[in-house]
Parts: C-alpha cells; structure tokens; sequence
C-alpha cells in the first residue's frame, strides 16, 4: 500500500511539471527527426558555430537534429512556417521554444496560448513528440508559466521550465549582448533539455 502511494505521488507530481515519459502523447512515434523549432535561443545567437543548443544535443544524444530556430519570432511567425519546416522534416520529436518574443512585442497573452495549443496540435498530429521548452517571460514576475503548465498537461506534451535559469545574471554564461547564452550558456541548455528528453527517446 505505502509503495502504491508513492508511485502515485510521482506520478502525479510529473503531470504537474507537464508530463513524464508516461503521460506524453505519441511517445513512440514512427519519424526520424529530432527538430527544435524557437526563436534566437533555438538559432543560437551569441553562440560560436557550432555552438548553438540544437547542435550540441545532437553531439550529446548521437543523433540528428535540425536546427529550426529564426531570431526574433514570436508564435503568430511560427504558425507561417510550421509545415514547411517542421512537418514535412519527418519529426519524431519536436523541441518548441516560444513565447519570450510574443511576450516583448506584446502579443496578446491568451493569444499567444492558443497559438502554441495549435502548434502542438500539428506537431501531435503528425504523430510526433511535442516538448516545450520554455524562456521565462516578464520582468517582475512570469505571466506564462502557469497557463502553460496546464497546457502542456491538457495536450499531453512535456514542459521543461526555465531553460535559461541562472544564465542572464551569469558573466560567465551570457554573450556581449547581455541577452543570449554564450558557449558555456547554450551547453547548461543543452544539458537540462537532453536530461528531459532522453527518456522519451529510450536512450
């Protein structure tokens, strides 16, 4: 009894954080492609070549993964290209890091949710992984973050919070620009997303 209880904790406790491998929907999918699909965080800006999270997770999982980040985008952008660049690329799992800009270009919030509620929608559709990798967004405090919880636990997609955690206030992990990750930054990224997403692809 006590052991079925704990089992229950946890398992309750991953749907919180958005889901375990457990809960995520077409988790044994049939592409081929791991695709991260954001904006400048995904692009790499302020990384060397070579540099940028998508490519280091490649080198760390021993697997492809197409870099389809754009500086700049916010999720209404994202909408455009979504078919040409992520689903007739063959996904298995599609890595989505949205929101900061809908966020500074002041896209209106519940927007900005049921852009990303669409977004996942496809990518599940073509029988893909979804993950959210998410940026926290506001100043003062995070305006998004529980809405999208409770998005990725409707839509059963997995939520990795705050991946540029302890990055901004950090000299040693930002670039010139005070904005983006340098080297050392986007390999901290690329190690919390690989340690997420690893046991979705039963490595």
């Amino acid at each position: 009894m006590f052991r079925l209880k704990i089992a229950y904790i946890f398992l309750g406790f991953c749907f919180f954080l958005g889901g375990c491998s457990a809960e995520i929907a077409n988790l044994h999918s049939a592409g081929t492609n791991i695709i991260c699909f954001g904006n400048s965080i995904t692009q790499g800006e302020g990384s060397t070549a070579g540099n940028d999270y998508p490519a280091l997770l490649s080198r760390k999982l021993g697997l492809t993964v197409i870099n389809a980040g754009v500086s700049g985008e916010t999720t209404r952008d994202a909408l455009k290209r979504i078919e040409k660049d992520v689903l007739e690329q063959d996904p298995r799992l599609v890595i989505v890091e949205f929101c900061a800009n809908d966020f500074l270009k002041s896209v209106p919030k519940q927007e900005t949710f049921d852009n990303l509620d669409k977004i996942i929608s496809l990518i599940q559709a073509k029988g893909a992984m979804a993950v959210f990798a998410y940026v926290r967004s506001g100043y003062l405090e995070d305006e998004y973050v529980d809405g999208l919880k409770r998005l990725a636990r409707k839509k059963r997609a997995l939520f990795i919070p705050n991946i540029m955690g302890g990055i901004l206030l950090n000299p040693e992990l930002i670039s010139s620009d005070q904005v983006h990750p340098n080297d050392q930054g986007y390999r901290l990224i690329a190690e919390r997303i690989y340690t997420a997403i690893r046991p979705l692809l039963g490595k």
